[in-house]
């Protein structure tokens, strides 16, 4: 999970950052921001959690990294207003969830998170998934690039997540450089590394 971010193709190549915000900048829309004419990034509803929560379950149950239904909803509690849901076509395309936490730190996958938001310059993104049928369009980065600019908007200075099961290769060409020296919780596993970027206005 992102703290791991995945989407299971990770050989498409990405455009920097830049070339991210000039190409996919949402517009306004007055449920959320339209990443496309096809693509609506809108706040996560209590009606998504029985979409979010198999699909969580499918993406990492087989590596032993799911976390469950009440772990995820702790992190929604702690930052409801940073945590999205992706419509294609109107129909749920997968979720995305980021709450304030201390940079060179992160969620422990087996425990709840505590009901007040961390104060915090650093804006992490714990978990982003997106359901099978949109997999293989490079949607991760773009998602991630929208959470980058609604950082940066709030004034965070940092994002950080963690790339598991080798997908520090996605993150690396948007500007997410790896820290090494993070030890993480053991519950993420031996392949997991703690990456972070900072957001110049």
């Amino acid at each position: 999970m992102s703290a791991h971010p995945t989407d299971t193709h990770p050989t498409h190549e990405h455009p920097t950052h830049e070339q991210h915000a000039d190409e996919h900048h949402a517009d306004a829309h007055p449920t959320g921001a339209l990443l496309d004419e096809e693509l609506l990034v809108r706040p996560l509803a209590e009606r998504d959690w029985a979409e979010v929560v198999p699909l969580e379950a499918r993406a990492y149950g087989e590596s032993g990294l799911s976390e469950g239904g009440e772990a995820l909803r702790s992190r929604h509690r702690a930052a409801p207003d940073l945590c999205f849901a992706v419509e294609h076509k109107g129909e749920f395309g997968g979720y995305l969830l980021a709450l304030p936490y201390p940079l060179g730190h992160c969620p422990d996958l087996g425990r709840a998170e505590s009901p007040a938001a961390a104060a915090s310059t650093n804006l992490h993104a714990h978990d982003l998934v997106v359901t099978e049928r949109l997999r293989g369009r490079g949607l991760a980065p773009r998602l991630l690039t929208f959470l980058a600019d609604t950082a940066r908007d709030r004034g965070y200075a940092t994002i950080s997540l963690v790339a598991v099961r080798g997908s520090e290769v996605l993150w690396a060409p948007l500007g997410y450089l790896p820290h090494p020296e993070v030890r993480l919780p053991a519950s993420y596993g031996d392949r997991a590394v703690y990456m972070a970027m900072p957001l110049h206005p």
